[in-house]
């Protein structure tokens, strides 16, 4: 299946509490665009998502981390379109360093995984 990907910095706007821990909010806000992408491929229509199955929140996330949202649609209904999303952290500020120096870091740091189901309207379908 297709796969869709987004990556982006979480922004000192993102943090939500103390210490710049950014609210795990975010990360379903990322699946939800990721998933509109896939939707978009698949069906030529935004579609919408119907609820979440599951989601594990594995590591926090803070203010300058760049996170990458990854999605696939693993099984087609008629309507329906169950996805799989995983959020890795890929870069860290270092700080403690200087207040520009940041890190990639090798083995990225799954932060969220989450399993969903979207659904895209017969007559709104297009693929």
């Amino acid at each position: 299946m297709e796969k869709a990907v987004i990556r982006l910095r979480m922004s000192m706007h993102d943090a939500h509490y103390g210490g710049n821990l950014v609210d795990g909010a975010k990360m379903l806000q990322l699946f939800g665009d990721v998933a509109t992408e896939l939707l978009i491929r698949n069906d030529g229509d935004e579609g919408l998502f119907a609820g979440y199955e599951s989601v594990e929140f594995t590591a926090p996330v803070y203010a300058g981390d760049y996170i990458e949202a990854v999605g696939e649609i693993t099984k087609k209904g008629n309507s329906s379109r169950k996805m799989t999303f995983e959020a890795r952290k890929v870069i860290v500020p270092r700080p403690d360093i200087n207040d520009s120096a940041c890190d990639v870091l090798e083995e990225p740091i799954v932060v969220c995984r989450a399993v969903g189901t979207c659904v895209v309207p017969k007559d709104k379908q297009r693929g």
